[in-house]
């Protein structure tokens, strides 16, 4: 009886969970952005319950290698649904763009060293990613948004990716969350003004903590102060944590330019 109680226990707190994100899921929007050459993006769009009086911040989430594709639906499968609940949307009211990358494409565009880890920003910026930037281009002129409250995250490839807008895009954004990523470190004075913080599971088997503790280094020695969070015995779900955070969400919404 006791098993079967445990059991029936699970299973609700499991349902529970999954009606729960499902709903919070459901009020992002489904759009897609095409510029004047024909070229798209999808995105989901979560809007504050906004008025016309005042304006809102505007938060870019850049999803991982597995939820690449057109359904415009698998963007939505990890952390970003932390900004739709009822106590997120009351304390941090905001326009959430989460944009959807294709299938075989990149956020970022670093060229990798063959004798060691390193990565190099190319010159050219990923098609996904320059679409993106003519699509938040485009939103802020055409919305309440707050540019001095844009913020960008993004786990694993799009954390790959955070670190790619933000040294190619400096000026457009207030505040970052890299979580499980990576970046060109020999860039780091360029973004040493950003406020950030970075997150990364020690035991990560898929990206190297490495990466982000170099990082970390770099920014310091460039003379700025970001927030670092190791998780212990944590391997490359490190963002389950780290959006789940109260405090990184009280934090993020409270930098400004």
């Amino acid at each position: 009886m006791k098993s079967q109680f445990f059991k029936s226990i699970c299973l609700f707190f499991c349902l529970f969970g999954f009606f729960t994100i499902s709903a919070q899921n459901s009020r992002f929007n489904k759009l897609t952005y095409t510029n004047t050459k024909g070229d798209s993006l999808n995105y989901r769009l979560l809007a504050p319950d906004y008025d016309t009086i005042r304006s809102y911040p505007l938060v870019i989430f850049l999803h991982g290698s597995g939820e690449r594709g057109s359904d415009n639906e698998a963007q939505l499968k990890w952390g970003v649904s932390n900004f739709a609940t009822d106590q997120a949307m009351t304390l941090f009211p905001a326009f959430v763009i989460a944009p959807q990358c294709p299938e075989n494409d990149w956020w970022s565009h670093f060229d990798t060293n063959k004798n060691n880890r390193a990565l190099k920003l190319n010159g050219m910026p990923s098609k996904p990613m320059a679409l993106l930037i003519e699509l938040i281009q485009q939103f802020i002129k055409n919305n309440r948004v707050d540019v001095n409250r844009i913020y960008i995250t993004g786990l694993s490839m799009g954390a790959y990716g955070t670190f790619d807008a933000l040294m190619r895009y400096p000026n457009l954004f207030a505040a970052a969350v890299p979580v499980c990523g990576a970046g060109d470190v020999s860039n780091a004075a360029s973004i040493a003004k950003i406020p950030m913080w970075i997150f990364h599971g020690a035991e990560d088997a898929a990206v190297n903590p490495l990466y982000s503790v170099e990082m970390h280094q770099a920014l310091i020695k460039a003379g700025a102060h970001p927030g670092f969070t190791m998780y212990p015995e944590v391997g490359h779900f490190s963002w389950l944590a780290a959006y789940s955070d109260p405090l990184m969400m009280a934090w993020l919404f409270r930098q400004h330019k």
